[in-house]
C-alpha cells in the first residue's frame, strides 16, 4: 500500500490508541483521588449533618418541593409515590409535584396513589401539560415556576426515595450559600436480576464511587445525574433554568450553574435505590440518550467553559474529559476497524523495546476500568462481586460501543432527536417482571454488530497468525461483545415485533 494511504491510517490508528490511553489513565486518576479523601470527607459530612440537625427545630426546616417527572410509567410510579409517605421530614415542610406527561393508564395509577397521600396529610399536586414540550426539561421547568419550596428534590419514576433523604441532603445543601445541588448515590433494586443488570451495577457503582466522589472531594466539576438530588431553586434560576436543547438536561444545568459560580456536592452515604434496565433494548435506548446528550452538552458548553475565569486549568481539563467521555465509543470502533488493515498493509517499523513499552502502556490503560470498578466495589463492600462480573462488563462495554458511537456522531453532526425515556418493568432482584413498555427493536443495528463481531474475529485470527498476542484478548473481547449484543438484540427485537403483530 502506498505511503499516502497507510500513513494517514497509521496516524488515525495511533491517535485512537492515544485517546483510549488518556481516558484509561483518567480512570486511574479518579480512583486515586477518590480513595485519597473518601473516608475523611464522609466522616466530615456525617458530623456536619448531625450538628445541623441539632441546631434546627422542626418548624425552622426549609420548605422542600419534591418534583416527580413521569411519562408512561404505570409499572413503577406507584412504588415511587408510596415511598413519599415514608419520608422522615415534617409533613408541613414539604409538598409534592407529580409532573405527569403520561398518555396511558399511568394517569389512573397516579390519581389513586396521590389520593392516598392526601389522606395521609401530604400536600400533593398533579401537573399535566397539554404538550410534552422539551420533554423532561420542560416538565421540570413548568413545575419550578409554581414550586413553593426554596429547595427542590427530584426523583425519576423508577426510584424509591429513602426515608432519610431530606434529613441528610438538606443539611449538606444548607451548609453554604454557593452549594447548588446535593447528589445522592444510586443503589440498585434489581442488581442480580440477570447478567445485564449485574454488569451495569458494577459500572454505575464505579461512576458513583470513584468518579463522583473524586470530583466532589477535590473541587472538580460535578454533575447532577437527573434524579436522586436536592437543588437550591435560586441556583437553578441563576444558571439559566431547565433547557431542552440537549438530551441530558441534567448535565447541561449542572455545568451552567457551576459556570455561574455555584458548586455541586455528592453524598456517598445517601443511597437511593433504583431499577436498572433489565433488557438490552432498554439499555441501548438509555445509553444512546446519555451518549448523544453528553456530546450535545459538550458542544454547547465547552467553549464557554474554557473561557471561564472561575475555573482553574485542572478543572477545565477534567471537565473536558468528563463531557467527552462517550467519545471513547468512537475510538473503540476505530480500533476495531483499523486493526486488520494495519496488520495487513501498513509497513510499521520494528521498534524493539519501544514497541513493548507502547503496547504495555496500552494494556495498562485498557485495564483501567477493571481497576476502577474493583476499587469502587472494595469501598462499597463487594470487591469480589465487581471483579467477578468484569467479563460481563467487558462484553457489555465493547458490545455497546457501536450503539454509542452512532449517538456521538449524530450529536457532532447536529442531528436532533426526541427524549426517549428508558422502559422499566418494576423488577427487583427477587421478582422478575416483564415490562409493559418496549424500546425500539433496533434490528439493523443488531446486524451491523454481528457483522463487526465477525470482522473482529477475523482480525483476531490474522493477529494471532502473525504471532502477535498481547492485544489479542481485547480483540477477542470486541468479537465476543459485538456478537453477544447483536444476537441478544436480534432475538429481543424479533420477539418485540412479534408481540406487536399479535396485539
Amino acid at each position: 500500500m502506498t505511503s499516502y494511504v497507510w500513513l494517514p491510517l497509521a496516524m488515525l490508528y495511533g491517535l485512537a490508541l492515544v485517546g483510549l490511553m488518556v481516558y484509561g489513565l483518567h480512570c486511574y486518576l479518579m480512583l486515586a483521588l477518590f480513595l485519597s479523601r473518601q473516608r475523611r470527607a464522609r466522616a466530615a459530612a456525617t458530623a456536619e449533618i448531625a450538628a445541623w440537625r441539632g441546631e434546627r427545630p422542626p418548624d425552622e426546616l426549609p420548605l422542600v418541593t419534591l418534583q416527580l417527572p413521569v411519562y408512561n410509567e404505570r409499572t413503577v410510579v406507584a412504588r415511587l409515590l408510596h415511598s413519599v409517605a415514608g419520608l422522615d421530614y415534617p409533613r408541613h415542610r414539604f409538598d409534592v409535584q407529580v409532573l405527569d406527561d403520561s398518555t396511558d393508564g399511568t394517569r389512573e395509577v397516579i390519581d389513586q396513589a396521590t389520593a392516598a397521600l392526601r389522606e395521609a396529610g401530604i400536600a400533593v399536586t398533579v401537573l399535566r401539560r397539554a404538550e410534552r414540550h422539551h420533554f423532561k426539561a420542560g416538565a421540570l421547568a413548568a413545575g419550578l415556576s409554581v414550586a413553593r419550596g426554596e429547595l427542590v428534590a427530584i426523583f425519576d419514576a423508577d426510584f424509591v426515595i429513602p426515608p432519610d433523604f431530606l434529613r441528610r441532603a438538606v443539611p449538606l445543601l444548607e451548609a453554604a450559600a454557593d452549594i447548588a445541588c446535593v447528589q445522592g448515590r444510586w443503589g440498585h433494586l434489581n442488581r442480580t436480576e440477570n447478567w445485564l443488570t449485574q454488569a451495569q451495577s458494577v459500572g454505575i457503582d464505579g461512576h458513583f464511587a470513584a468518579e463522583q466522589g473524586a470530583r466532589s472531594y477535590h473541587g472538580l466539576c460535578l454533575n447532577f445525574n437527573g434524579t436522586a438530588g436536592l437543588w437550591r431553586k435560586a441556583a437553578i434560576i441563576a444558571g439559566g433554568g431547565w433547557q431542552g436543547d440537549t438530551l441530558t438536561e441534567d448535565l447541561d444545568l449542572s455545568y451552567r450553574v457551576q459556570l455561574a459560580g455555584y458548586r455541586l456536592r455528592y453524598d456517598f452515604d445517601l443511597e437511593c435505590p433504583a431499577e436498572i434496565p433489565n433488557n438490552v433494548l432498554a439499555l441501548k435506548s438509555q445509553q444512546q440518550r446519555w451518549a448523544k446528550g453528553s456530546i450535545e452538552t459538550a458542544c454547547k458548553l465547552l467553549p464557554r467553559l474554557w473561557r471561564s475565569e472561575c475555573l482553574g486549568l485542572g478543572q477545565k481539563l477534567e471537565a473536558t474529559l468528563h463531557l467527552t467521555h462517550y467519545a471513547v465509543a468512537v475510538l473503540m470502533c476505530l480500533i476495531c476497524v483499523l486493526t486488520l488493515p494495519m496488520l495487513l498493509w501498513t509497513p510499521l517499523p520494528r521498534l524493539g523495546w519501544l514497541a513493548g513499552l507502547w503496547w504495555g502502556a496500552i494494556l495498562v490503560s485498557a485495564l483501567a476500568p477493571c481497576v476502577m470498578y474493583t476499587g469502587s466495589g472494595l469501598v462499597l463492600g463487594r470487591p469480589w462481586f465487581s471483579l467477578s462480573r468484569f467479563p460481563a462488563m467487558l462484553v457489555l462495554g465493547t458490545g455497546l460501543c457501536l450503539n454509542n458511537a452512532r449517538a456521538v456522531v449524530e450529536a457532532l453532526l447536529g442531528r436532533r432527536s426526541d427524549f426517549v425515556r428508558t422502559p422499566k418493568s418494576g423488577s427487583t432482584s427477587l421478582v422478575h417482571r416483564v415490562g409493559a413498555y418496549q424500546a425500539a427493536a433496533g434490528l439493523r443495528m443488531a446486524l451491523l454488530e454481528l457483522a463487526l463481531g465477525a470482522y473482529c474475529a477475523v482480525t483476531l485470527v490474522v493477529y494471532v497468525g502473525a504471532q502477535k498476542y498481547l492485544f489479542g484478548c481485547f480483540l477477542g473481547a470486541y468479537a465476543c461483545g459485538f456478537t453477544v449484543l447483536g444476537l441478544v438484540t436480534l432475538a429481543r427485537g424479533l420477539a418485540a415485533r412479534r408481540a406487536v403483530a399479535t396485539e
